[in-house]
């Protein structure tokens, strides 16, 4: 591969902003330096004074392959991925068939390469009963065991007691929970239908999908982990309530860290008047106290990563009725745009902004040479632009299920050009198409 240099940017990592040029040879980061001089064999793209970062590592998305790929696969939404600034992403189990043992996740793994346009790495899914599948589980072969300890698909929900203790006690890498309490929520769901029937309006989501139900299953999580010392990451928190079971010290210092989402940070149950069941997510957008109280605690430490969990449906499915529309949005193309807004907003800084959506998931994951702009990591990296707003439109939308909760909105940032591994494949409004993806490393174990 030829070698690039990026000049004039101005570089935003670890925790702070300076001006530099970046030399790129072949995969990796050769050089960072205040002026680098451009050889003749050498590819300059001058930053212009933009944002330089490195790529996001989304930790959480649906990508619907195998088995769902009428909503997506993986080289659309990693296409569409690439086009946000997403570099690295790691996949659920939840489709079809269900990812829980290891034959299902080498088998993913094929399937994976060659054609992902970013980095990919794939999560276990723990169950009732596969709990031998995940004591024999060995470090790098997973980015983690994904424990919905409430409402899944298939047979994911993992409600019995006891094979809960088994997973905390013997996992041999990072749990990661959706923590939602299964029988609070169908109580509510109960309530609900007697009041309106089948014709429950989404304004009751997030009183159905409540606070309490968080909290009561993400406190055992965090009892289980706490007792058998097992590394946890709890995902995609929604609620003021849950911040109190976190704490504030740096991640290096913790074995239970946590995780807030874009669209969590961005909405509020506000928006369900005009977006409906497009917004409609598990767990659910909640009040604007609880997004204020989950920007404070990603401002304070508390939340130590943000992520996505793309989960796209087709706008068929997602303009039925609240029982019948599934839950999830489509969001890597544009979650740094989200956060960028966030920035404008001055709600949080751009060091903040990449440390926790960068920098944070390659420390908490162990993911090998990557998630920072260092010399001798992989090039996954992002120039973004934030003084050229950008309209989303149903023209610009990657994702396959062509819809986005954010079309006619007008961000204020754009993304100029993407590099993963050395390889631009995204550029002033462009897909390359260049299949430059790889099989993420992960080096942390229990």
């Amino acid at each position: 591969m030829a070698k690039l240099l990026i000049s004039n940017a101005r570089l935003v990592n670890e925790g702070e902003i300076r001006a530099v040029d970046v030399l790129v040879d072949g995969q990796r980061i050769a050089r960072i330096d205040s002026q680098i001089g451009a050889a003749a064999d050498v590819e300059v793209i001058d930053a212009k004074g933009r944002y330089l970062m490195p790529g996001m590592i989304d930790d959480q998305v649906h990508f619907r392959e195998p088995g769902l790929t009428a909503k997506a696969d993986m080289a659309t939404e990693s296409a569409a991925a690439a086009a946000g600034g997403v570099t690295s992403f790691m996949d659920m189990p939840n489709v079809n068939p269900q990812t829980t043992t290891r034959a299902a996740l080498a088998d993913k793994y094929r399937l994976a390469e060659g054609r992902c346009m970013a980095n990919f790495g794939f999560y276990l899914g723990a169950t009732n009963r596969n709990i031998e599948e995940i004591r024999s589980l060995r470090q790098n072969e997973a980015c983690g065991i994904k424990t919905f300890m409430g409402a899944s698909t298939g047979d994911m929900l993992v409600d019995d007691p006891l094979v809960l203790e088994k997973i905390f006690a013997d996992a041999p890498i990072i749990v990661v929970t959706h923590c939602e309490h299964s029988p609070t929520i169908w109580e509510n769901e109960a309530l609900a239908r007697q009041k309106y029937g089948e014709d429950v309006p989404i304004v009751e989501h997030p009183r159905i999908r409540s606070a309490e139900a968080c909290f009561a299953s993400s406190s055992v999580a965090v009892d289980l982990a706490r007792r058998h010392d097992a590394l946890l990451h709890v995902l995609h928190l929604t609620t003021a309530m849950e911040m109190g079971l976190f704490s504030t010290a740096h991640r290096s210092a913790k074995r239970i860290t946590a995780e807030v989402c874009a669209h969590h940070l961005y909405f509020d149950e506000s928006r369900y008047a005009d977006l409906g069941t497009r917004i409609k997510c598990n767990p659910a957008i909640k009040t604007s106290r609880d997004r204020k109280g989950l920007l404070a605690a990603l401002n304070d430490g508390r939340l130590d990563i943000i992520a996505t969990d793309h989960a796209p449906h087709t706008a068929a499915e997602k303009a039925n009725s609240y029982f019948k529309a599934p839950a999830g949005l489509p969001l890597v193309q544009h979650v740094l745009q989200i956060l960028f807004d966030l920035v404008a907003s001055k709600e949080i800084s751009p060091e903040l902004l990449v440390d926790r959506a960068c920098h944070a998931p390659a420390d908490i994951f162990g993911v090998r040479d990557r998630g920072y702009v260092r010399e001798g990591y992989f090039a996954d990296l992002v120039i973004v632009d934030d003084a050229r707003p950008y309209t989303v439109g149903s023209a610009n939308v990657l994702y396959k299920c062509q819809w986005s909760p954010f079309e006619a909105h007008t961000f204020t940032a754009s993304i100029d050009t993407t590099i993963i591994n050395g390889a631009v494949v995204f550029q002033n409004g462009k897909l390359r198409r260049e299949i430059a993806g790889q099989r993420l490393e992960f080096t942390r174990s229990r």
